[in-house]
C-alpha cells in the first residue's frame, strides 16, 4: 500500500490519501531534525485488482490454488521468485528513491509465505530449468530435492538483494536497499553475492514470545558480531507484546519489558530501534520506557562507542538443521543445545562472545582462551584444523554431545576425538530415562557437588573410550528401569566415560561431555547441569579470568576493550519473569563486585561508574583491580582507564 502519490499501476494507494503526501511530509520533518530516513516496502501480499491483472505474481500451493492471506481476506500471498518481486518492487523502490530524500529502503516480509513453497508455474519452470528436478513436496520431507531447493531458494533471494540494491544506487549512489534479516543475517543467502550489500544489519526480533529468556536481545548482538564483527547491527524492538499466535500488534507491552529488551541489546552492541504500529496512540504507556532506554543508551555512548566487544570465551555458532522446509532467517539450527549452554554461562557470570562457524579462523580466535562447542556435528575439515591448531597453540576447548560427529550410521566417528582424548564406541543413544553418572575424581569439574556420589546424566548419550592420558571425571551408570518402583535400582554392567578432560603438551586443555548437556539443561534446568557447564569453562580457562563479577542475582556481562581502557557492563536481568516475558517490575541489585585482571605492569587505574555518573573506589592487588558496585538498577558500566 502506498502512503505517497505513486504513479505505478497496481501499487495500491491508501484510500485516505486524497491529494496529500504523508510520507513526503514525514521525510521533510525528519530531515529538519537532522535524522536519517529509511523508507519501508512490504512485498508479501497484493489486492484483488492486482491479483486479477497479474495472476503470475501469486504464490500457489501444490494444487495450484492461490494462497489467500491468513489475516486479511481479499489479499493474496506473492511469489518471491515472480516478476512481482524482480520488476514491480524494483520499480516501487526506484520511484521512492527518485521522489524523496532518503538514505535507504527497507523491505519487510520479502521472502515469501513463511515455511511454505510456492508451486506457481513460473517457479516450477525455473526450478526445473536450473536444477533438472521437480519442486519437492511439502508432504514429503525425505525428498532429496529439499537440499537442492534450499540452495536454489538461497541463490534466488540473493539475486533479489543485488537487483534491488543496484536499482536504487543507480538513482542515488548513497542510497542502499536493505532487506529485512533475522538474527542469522546472511546465513541463508549466498554470502559471496550479498556480503557487500549490507553495510549494516537491522534484525527484526521485536520482542520475546513463548518461552524466551530476557537475554535474547544480547544474543542477537553477539550472533551478528560473530559473523560480521565490524558491521553495525540495530535491533528492532516493538513497543507491543510479541505473540505469533495472538498478534496484538496494536497494543503495548509492559514498560519494564520494553526497556529491559532495548537495554540488554545495546549493552552488547545492538543499536536501539523501536517500532510502533499505527499513527494513532490508544495507549501512551510505551512512550516513557522508550525515552528511558534511549537516554540510557546516550549516557554511556560517548565512551562505549569507541570500544570493541571482547571475550576470553567464545561460543561456536553452528547452524545445523535437518528440517526440510526453508528455515526462517532468525531460527538457529539446534536452539536447545545452544540455549542451555548460553543460560548456564549467564548464570555463571562468564562473559563470552560468538564466532560463526563459517567465520572460524585463527585470526578470529585471537584473544580467545576457550572455544565452546555446544553441539556442533559435521564440522568441515578447515574448521577442525583451526580448532586443532588453536589447541596446539595453547588454546582450550569445551565440546559437548555430538560435536564433530560425522559419517553414515554405523560408521560414525568423532573427528575431534583424538584432540578431546576419546574414541567413539557407540553412536548416539536415546531418548533415555533415569540416566545417571558417578563422580569419579575430585576435580574443578566435580566441585560444588559435595554430598553427592552421582548426578543426573543426559537423555541422549554417546559411548566413548579414553585415549592416552585423558581422564574421566564422571562416568555413566549402566541403564536401569524407572518403573515399576521395586525395580528402580542400579545393576552391574558395562559403563563408559561421561565427562573427559585432557591436558595437552601445549598447555591447552580440552573437556568432552558425552551427552546432550546444553539441551538437557535448557529443557529441565537442573542446577547440576548448569554448574557443570560453568565448571568446565572455568577449568579450561586455566588461570585467572580477565573479568570476574561477584554478587547475587542474574546478570548479563559485556566486556569492551580499548587502548588503555576497559569497560564491563552489568545488565540486571534479575526478575521472576526472566525466563519468560513479560517483565513487570524492576528489582535493583546491591553489593556487586567487579574484578579485572590488568595488563602486566599496570598498577595505577581510575574507575568510573558510567550510569551512576560517579568515580568508583578501586583497589589493585597482585595485578587485579577490584571495583565495588553498590547498586544496579537496569545496568551499570565499570569503566577502567590506565596510563599507556
Amino acid at each position: 500500500m502506498a502512503f505517497y502519490p505513486t504513479e505505478i499501476p497496481y501499487h495500491h494507494r491508501s484510500r485516505h490519501l486524497g491529494d496529500s503526501d504523508p510520507f513526503g511530509t514525514l521525510v521533510e520533518s525528519a530531515r529538519s531534525l537532522g535524522m536519517h530516513v529509511m523508507a519501508r516496502v512490504d512485498p508479501h501480499a497484493i489486492r484483488e485488482e492486482a491479483a486479477a491483472a497479474h495472476p503470475e505474481w501469486l504464490a500457489r500451493d501444490e494444487n495450484g490454488q492461490a494462497m489467500e492471506h491468513d489475516s486479511m481476506p481479499g489479499l493474496w500471498w506473492t511469489d518471491p521468485f515472480s516478476s512481482y518481486h524482480r520488476e514491480f518492487i524494483t520499480e516501487v523502490a526506484v520511484e521512492i528513491t527518485r521522489k524523496y530524500d532518503i538514505d535507504a529502503v527497507f523491505a519487510n516480509r520479502w521472502e515469501g509465505p513463511p515455511r511454505r513453497v510456492s508451486y506457481s508455474p513460473a517457479s516450477m519452470r525455473e526450478f526445473l530449468r536450473d536444477t533438472g528436478m521437480e519442486l519437492p513436496s511439502e508432504s514429503e520431507p525425505e525428498d532429496p530435492a529439499w537440499s537442492v531447493y534450499r540452495e536454489w531458494r538461497s541463490r534466488k533471494l540473493s539475486e533479489l538483494v543485488v537487483i534491488w540494491d543496484d536499482a536504487v544506487r543507480a538513482v542515488k549512489s548513497h542510497v542502499r536497499f536493505i532487506p529485512n534479516r533475522g538474527a542469522n543475517l546472511t546465513r541463508d543467502l549466498v554470502r559471496e553475492m550479498v556480503d557487500d550489500r549490507y553495510p549494516m544489519f537491522f534484525v527484526d526480533k521485536q520482542g520475546r514470545s513463548g518461552v524466551e529468556p530476557s537475554w535474547v536481545p544480547g544474543r542477537i548482538a553477539k550472533r551478528a558480531r560473530g559473523l560480521y564483527p565490524d558491521r553495525p547491527v540495530a535491533l528492532i524492538t516493538s513497543v507491543g507484546p510479541e505473540s505469533h499466535e495472538a498478534r496484538w500488534k496494536d497494543s503495548v507491552a509492559d514498560p519494564e519489558e520494553t526497556t529491559s529488551l532495548i537495554v540488554d541489546g545495546f549493552a552488547h552492541g545492538a543499536r536501539p530501534w523501536f517500532t510502533k504500529f499505527k499513527g494513532e496512540i490508544f495507549d501512551q504507556r510505551w512512550v516513557a520506557p522508550i525515552v528511558e532506554a534511549y537516554e540510557l543508551h546516550e549516557k554511556a555512548e560517548h565512551v562505549l562507542e569507541r570500544l570493541t566487544h571482547t571475550g576470553e570465551v567464545a561460543l561456536l555458532d553452528s547452524r545445523v538443521s535437518a528440517d526440510a522446509l526453508p528455515d526462517e532467517s532468525y531460527v538457529p539450527g539446534r536452539p536447545e543445545h545452544e540455549d542451555g549452554v548460553y543460560q548456564a554461562l549467564i548464570e555463571a557470570r562468564i562473559p563470552f562472545v560468538y564466532i560463526a562457524d563459517e567465520a572460524l579462523t585463527a585470526k578470529r580466535l585471537e584473544g580467545v582462551r576457550v572455544l565452546v562447542l555446544p553441539a556442533c556435528p559435521a564440522l568441515s575439515t578447515a574448521q577442525r584444523q583451526v580448532i586443532e591448531e588453536f589447541v596446539e597453540a595453547g588454546g582450550n576447548v569445551v565440546a559437548t554431545f555430538d560435536s564433530s560427529l560425522a559419517g553414515e550410521p554405523g560408521e560414525r566417528v568423532l573427528e575431534l576425538g583424538e584432540l578431546l582424548g576419546v574414541r567413539l564406541t557407540e553412536d548416539v543413544r536415546g531418548p533415555l530415562k533415569n540416566k545417571y553418572m558417578t563422580i569419579e575424581k575430585e576435580h574443578t569439574l566435580s566441585s560444588g557437588y559435595e554430598g553427592a556420589q552421582r548426578i543426573v546424566g543426559g537423555t541422549q548419550v554417546l559411548g566413548v573410550e579414553l585415549l592416552g592420558e585423558a581422564q574421566e571425571i564422571f562416568r555413566f551408570v549402566p541403564d536401569y528401569p524407572d518403573l515399576p518402583m521395586e525395580e528402580v535400582y542400579p545393576r552391574p554392567g558395562a559403563s563408559t566415560p561421561a565427562v573427559v578432560t585432557r591436558e595437552h603438551a601445549s598447555g591447552g586443555r580440552t573437556v568432552y561431555v558425552a551427552f546432550n548437556l546444553g539441551e538437557i539443561y535448557w529443557e529441565f534446568l537442573q542446577s547440576d547441569h548448569g554448574r557443570l557447564v560453568g565448571n568446565a569453562v572455568r577449568w579450561a580457562l586455566g588461570g585467572r579470568p580477565q573479568v570476574e563479577v561477584c554478587g547475587r542475582g542474574l546478570v548479563d556481562v559485556a566486556v569492551q576493550r580499548g587502548h588503555g581502557e576497559l569497560a564491563v557492563t552489568l545488565v540486571n536481568l534479575t526478575n521472576p519473569m526472566a525466563m519468560r516475558g513479560q517483565n513487570h517490575e524492576l528489582i535493583p541489585l546491591k553489593d556487586q563486585e567487579v574484578r579485572i585482571r590488568l595488563p602486566e605492569g599496570v598498577s595505577e587505574v581510575t574507575a568510573t561508574l558510567l550510569y551512576a555518573d560517579e568515580q568508583a573506589g578501586v583497589s589493585v592487588e597482585d595485578g587485579v583491580a577490584t571495583v565495588p558496585v553498590a547498586r544496579i538498577d537496569r545496568l551499570e558500566t565499570v569503566h577502567l582507564v590506565w596510563p599507556v
